[in-house]
């Protein structure tokens, strides 16, 4: 699949002076993130000099292994917009194979949380489509931030990545770009990439704004976000009134551990002081421990909420840590060295390494869900990190002629005696 999409992928150079093609000059990107190693490249050089093969050749298809600048002035021409459309490609045989029907909540509807994150950050290196801001000393800094949109549920581990949207500037635009507005484009992106997908959008209190949440609407989708006193003013002083009058729902539910539980709704809220407003349902939520409160929230949602439902949207609200703990967090912290600058380039150089970072974090996450070989190496090896440490050290000395034989190596290297 990768392979079809790369040879597909527009290449502006003369053809006379093309040492590496474009799909090698991806693949070898690609594969550099897919084994969370910035010196891959060269390792699988020094393979192919002295037995004339390398598992670029034989894992990923690639004829001729580019030097890491040849790599970075090729990938940095690259439309990040050709790369995105990977995400579709992906997403498409889990659909199919009907492995997303364990994802849906509420009927069938599916869980997508959006946040904002930045991948590179510099007080020097920059190029158009950077962001600017002032740091507190006074100096220019410049970085890199993107929305991102993960499919995800309560009870799984696995989160999905979807094509993400760059807060990025655009030459003659006088006003710099902002997350909510990249986010906006995000969910039309999403919208005509999914057309018939049921979606409720999870988000934090930066998403909760009507403009958004008007957006959301036109694109048929439905929202669980936070909301939170400080950015909701009229909000909260309409629901406390409520809350005075004894208009208020409370459910308090008391577990096996002995914490309780306590769930608080109206619906039919005004969201500000607008004379359009929107009218929205609140939920607020409070688990107390040990007489301890240890976690409390609060949401707006366009379901309407009920004594049946509550703790199902509680639930749906909690569940947008995922995006932080599960994608941000593992990119940045678990071997994808999401913050290291593989190279910025002068276009789409950044970005676009962002984008082959995010697709073999999907392709790893399709693994884990999916594959048995793969689920089995992940439980004898007892942790991702050791796992993925043992298949580096593996394709710097042998050659293998395929993923499966790599696994089956290092799960059962007496079979190979």
């Amino acid at each position: 699949m990768l392979s079809r999409r790369f040879l597909e992928i527009p290449d502006s150079r003369q053809e006379t002076k093309v040492e590496h093609g474009m799909h090698d000059v991806l693949m070898s990107g690609f594969a550099m993130m897919f084994y969370q190693d910035s010196s891959l490249l060269e390792f699988q050089e020094r393979l192919e000099e002295a037995i004339h093969k390398n598992n670029l050749q034989t894992l990923f298809q690639v004829e001729s292994i580019p030097k890491d600048s040849q790599m970075r002035e090729v990938i940095d021409e690259v439309e990040s917009r050709e790369l995105e459309s990977l995400f579709e490609d992906f997403f498409r045989p889990l659909q199919r194979g009907k492995h997303l029907q364990g994802y849906r909540v509420l009927g069938d509807y599916y869980l997508i949380s959006v946040d904002g994150s930045g991948y590179f950050s510099s007080d020097k290196i920059h190029c158009s489509g950077c962001l600017k801001k002032e740091t507190k000393k006074g100096k220019i800094g410049y970085e890199h931030t993107i929305v991102q949109a993960a499919l995800m549920h309560p009870d799984k581990r696995q989160v999905f990545p979807l094509a993400p949207e760059e807060v990025r500037n655009t030459e003659g635009q006088d006003k710099q770009d902002c997350e909510v507005e990249a986010g906006k484009r995000l969910v039309r992106k999403i919208r005509r990439s999914h057309g018939k997908l049921k979606i409720i959008i999870v988000g934090g209190s930066l998403y909760s704004k009507q403009p958004f949440m008007e957006e959301l609407a036109e694109e048929g989708m439905r929202y669980v976000l936070v909301v939170k006193e400080e950015d909701h003013k009229l909000l909260m002083e309409w629901v406390n009134e409520q809350r005075q009058l004894k208009e208020v729902s409370r459910l308090e539910v008391k577990d096996k551990k002995g914490r309780l539980h306590i769930y608080e709704w109206i619906n039919e809220v005004p969201l500000n002081g607008n004379k359009k407003t929107l009218w929205v349902n609140y939920f607020e939520y409070w688990l107390v421990d040990g007489g301890k409160v240890t976690y409390h929230n609060s949401w707006v949602t366009d379901f309407s909420v009920s004594e049946g439902n509550v703790a199902k949207l509680v639930r749906i609200g909690r569940c947008r840590w995922k995006i932080e703990n599960e994608t941000f967090n593992t990119l940045k912290n678990q071997g994808y060295h999401l913050e290291h600058n593989f190279g910025h380039g002068e276009k789409h150089l950044s970005m676009n390494f962002f984008l082959l970072n995010l697709l073999a974090f999907f392709m790893h996450q399709i693994f884990q869900l999916t594959d048995s070989l793969y689920q089995e190496c992940r439980k004898a090896f007892g942790s991702r990190r050791n796992l993925w440490d043992h298949l580096r050290i593996s394709i710097r000395l042998l050659i293998f002629p395929d993923w499966e034989t790599l696994l089956k190596r290092n799960l059962r290297p007496s079979d190979f005696l």
